[in-house]
């Protein structure tokens, strides 16, 4: 069954964006970068947020992508995924090459990245561990367990915050991992499903939607999408690229020029986008 998510504004409305369901939600035509207006939210109905394009840099096409982050050093990390291929990458910022690789020992199926800590922090699939790493030596420094799925994690500097595919982020203490709550995430009032991919950028939590163009911008004190991103006009992957799976996956801030990376599964692009609103 369908979840739907009415954006109102522009005068009467905006059209109805479908942003979460069970299946695969639909796209709307393409947005212009930096065209959609920046207007006033209702209680409980989120902004259409302007974006544009700002540079390219190549990204390694076999990549399934679940994590991307950069670290107060500027260093920029990877996670990727599928059991056999789940990989810690150090990315270099400028060129997309790959710098450092490391594998678990055992096979897992990588998920999201954070950094808790000295450490970062990777979460796995449906293996129920989160694997601790050295950011400098990509050391494996142990794994903590914890029920559920794991699907996208981020800091906001004093907690973890971490989905697993539903409509609820759950927060969890950087040293212990223990849950110290939870939130379920709505706009227009409506649960928004499939929150994946998560970035923790001056106290709002952003979120890929998966298998949609749509990254949503969530207020974790109440749960409520504040601002959406149509990313339709971002990319095309690769004509050849055939593989269904290969959609937008991968947000990391760049606090520096105060713009963001973003990707997907299989990319051989990764953009850096400056939001506006």
């Amino acid at each position: 069954m369908r979840r739907a998510l009415r954006l109102a504004g522009l005068a009467v409305a905006l059209s109805l964006w479908v942003i979460a369901a069970r299946a695969s939600a639909s796209s709307p035509a393409a947005s212009t970068p930096g065209s959609s207006p920046s207007i006033l939210a209702s209680p409980g109905i989120p902004v259409l947020l302007g974006w544009e394009t700002v540079g390219m840099t190549p990204h390694d096409p076999g990549a399934w992508i679940e994590g991307l982050l950069i670290d107060s050093r500027g260093r920029l990390f990877e996670s990727t995924g599928i059991v056999g291929q789940t990989t810690l990458r150090e990315l270099d910022r400028s060129t997309g090459e790959v710098l450092r690789s490391t594998a678990p020992p055992d096979d897992v199926y990588g998920e999201g990245l954070a950094m808790a800590g000295d450490s970062l922090l990777q979460l796995t699939w449906r293996d129920g561990i989160a694997l601790a790493w050295d950011p400098d030596t990509f050391e494996l420094l142990g794994s903590v367990p914890y029920g559920g799925e794991g699907w996208g994690l981020c800091s906001d500097g004093t907690r973890l915050v971490m989905s697993d595919g539903s409509s609820t982020l759950t927060f969890r203490d950087p040293e212990t991992f223990e849950p110290t709550g939870s939130v379920e995430v709505t706009a227009a009032g409506e649960p928004v499903l499939k929150l994946n991919e998560l970035e923790c950028v001056d106290g709002q939590v952003w979120s890929n939607v998966w298998e949609t163009p749509y990254i949503v911008r969530i207020d974790p004190a109440t749960g409520l999408v504040t601002g959406v991103l149509d990313m339709t006009g971002l990319a095309i992957p690769d004509p050849s690229l055939s593989d269904p799976g290969a959609v937008l996956n991968g947000i990391a801030h760049d606090a520096e020029h105060g713009t963001f990376l973003l990707t997907g599964k299989l990319w051989p692009t990764m953009y850096e986008v400056r939001i506006a609103g």
